[in-house]
């Protein structure tokens, strides 16, 4: 596929969106959160092999049509790597919430959100003395892993935390003066059965539509490691 072919699928892919889906932040009058403000969520997906996803890509299908989310599956907008970087920064400027959406790749994000990091996030734009773009914007990494959450203790075989493996992407969103929220982390993805895999999807989706409205704590998340849990509490 060549770069007038791609460019031409993600105007198809935004046109699509456009169509089906109300102008992110739009609420119901009926919704008794009505009087709040909505935030903005602009959701992108990086999975080199979707066809070999099982909970990633049912998270993925459970949301991307929900009102107030932008979905945007990255390998299949960018598929050679040709990334659109005024069009990911006016998507960027756009949205309030900016979630990354990945399973967690020999600790860290498959190669298309570091490409996409060094593109988007330019000097003057996101950092540096005239780059306010992003200021106040929150972010915050949705990702799964195989092993499960005892791992990743520091008594465990990584010995590391999920936040201390994920530092570099919150030193990263500090620079461009983004707050970085605690993850959102489905852990053990190679023991859930289908029946996991349909509640953690659902799980993911109410996750995102309370993140929407401002009025939740999420601002101060200490004491929380996981965003599952603090959306708990």
């Amino acid at each position: 596929m060549n770069s007038q072919e791609n460019k031409q699928k993600r105007e198809s892919h935004r046109d699509l969106k456009q169509a089906n889906q109300k102008p992110p932040g739009q609420i119901h009058e009926h919704d008794h959160r009505a009087k709040n403000p909505a935030r903005r969520i602009l959701l992108m997906f990086f999975h080199p092999a979707t066809h070999k996803s099982r909970i990633n890509i049912a998270m993925f299908d459970a949301v991307k049509e929900e009102e107030g989310i932008t979905a945007r599956n990255m390998y299949d907008l960018y598929p050679d790597f040709q990334i659109e970087i005024e069009e990911e920064q006016a998507l960027l400027r756009q949205h309030d919430l900016i979630i990354w959406q990945h399973p967690f790749y020999w600790y860290n994000a498959p190669s298309l959100l570091k490409e996409w990091m060094d593109l988007v996030l330019e000097h003057n734009f996101a950092y540096g003395r005239k780059g306010h773009a992003l200021d106040g914007k929150q972010v915050m990494t949705a990702l799964t892993t195989g092993g499960q959450k005892e791992a990743y203790e520091p008594d465990g075989e990584r010995r590391f935390s999920i936040p201390e493996l994920l530092l570099p992407f919150r030193l990263s969103c500090q620079l461009c003066r983004m707050n970085y929220l605690p993850p959102w982390v489905v852990h053990g993805t190679h023991l859930l059965n289908q029946d996991d895999i349909k509640r953690l999807a659902q799980d993911y989706k109410q996750a995102l539509d309370k993140l929407r409205y401002a009025d939740l704590k999420v601002d101060k998340p200490e004491g929380h490691s996981y965003m599952n849990t603090l959306l708990k509490s």
